[in-house]
């Protein structure tokens, strides 16, 4: 039996991997697998890179498929009449699709004794759970279920009997530690979830990162950044700036509306200081096609790494949707929220919780 294994879909979910093995005492490090999914990014050459600092026995590639790859779940995803014959073509869904997932999984779950999943209303989790496989989840990103309650707002109308369906008898799937083998869902902060599931285990992520050590935060650096004299070199030439204001970018609406949606931030708060862009890891606007007037940080690099850089200071951090409470490296954080996002796009769209 082998110890741990991760499956993470994005470059937060590897950072918080690495919190949660930094954590570990160092006789215990170095025994887990990191499994990076390719179904949601892009990953690069983070794989090597993160093989070499030695924190996990290997790193391997999932070639996660998505329900749309496969034509008999299309089929099946909104068919039936009235209440009973969506139920029925759901329980058909969630059989199907761990079966036809199956032949893409790298490796056999069985041989861990502690699977930890990132985000299980991915194709993983229904694997798992139809394979009686138990697993540790971990939220998707820092207090999501504070401003989108997935499992609660995809499963709106009989939420309770659905939920029972899954965590009771396994014919449905509904994720977010209402899955039957599903043993925990790792939150950072359970007073911030409005329908708290009693699966839900607090493990702040600020108290992982004020354990790091330098030389843990070293690792990671090496780990992530992809070009550190370019980075270090950037930082130091901003070090001479006053008042610098870094804009957050989200993946937010579509490309032309998320474009107009950063430019008219960036009208709001150049008059402060001199503008930076970070942008999302998931983010695909051209950004330095657009705005390549402005300084941009590396968007692989998870946004709570730069607490990392001592001489790194910024005036004010301004984000839409992006939760900033972890932020050390700015004298003010702003969020500007959805009644920001309400004026460019159907509210009904971002205010999933107001619709539960």
């Amino acid at each position: 039996m082998r110890e741990r294994i991760y499956v993470c879909h994005t470059y937060y979910h590897v950072y918080v991997t690495f919190l949660k093995e930094l954590a570990l005492p160092r006789e215990k490090r170095g025994q887990a697998t990191l499994v990076l999914s390719r179904m949601s990014n892009d990953f690069e050459e983070l794989g090597s890179r993160v093989e070499s600092t030695g924190l996990f026995e290997q790193v391997m590639e999932f070639d996660e498929k998505r329900e749309d790859f496969f034509p008999e779940l299309v089929k099946l995803r909104n068919a039936g009449r009235g209440f009973l014959g969506h139920l029925w073509s759901r329980i058909r869904f969630t059989r199907l699709y761990a079966k036809l997932e199956e032949p893409y999984v790298p490796v056999d779950f069985r041989d861990y004794g502690d699977i930890y999943v990132y985000c299980d209303s991915d194709p993983i989790g229904y694997y798992l759970n139809q394979k009686k496989i138990p697993y540790h989840a971990v939220e998707d990103g820092l207090n999501c279920l504070k401003n989108f309650d997935a499992a609660r707002y995809d499963n709106r109308g009989h939420f309770g009997l659905k939920a029972f369906l899954s965590r009771k008898l396994n014919l449905i799937f509904v994720q977010n530690g209402y899955g039957k083998y599903c043993i925990d869902m790792e939150v950072n902060d359970i007073s911030a979830i409005r329908y708290p599931c009693p699966q839900y285990i607090q493990q702040p992520r600020q108290a992982l990162v004020d354990r790091l050590t330098s030389e843990d935060k070293a690792l990671i650096l090496r780990a992530f950044i992809r070009d550190m004299d370019s980075l270090q070199a950037q930082i130091d030439a901003g070090n001479g700036m006053e008042d610098k204001i870094l804009i957050l970018t989200d993946p937010l609406c579509t490309l032309d509306v998320r474009e107009r949606i950063f430019r008219d931030i960036i009208r709001m708060y150049e008059k402060e200081g001199t503008i930076f862009l970070k942008p999302h890891p998931r983010d695909t606007l051209d950004y330095r096609g657009i705005f390549a007037q402005y300084p941009q940080f590396d968007a692989t690099v998870p946004m709570e790494m730069l607490n990392f850089f001592p001489g790194l200071r910024f005036k004010k951090v301004v984000g839409v949707l992006t939760e900033v409470k972890g932020i050390r490296f700015a004298d003010e954080a702003v969020r500007l929220g959805p009644d920001f996002l309400d004026a460019y796009e159907d509210p009904l769209i971002h205010r999933q919780n107001e619709q539960i």
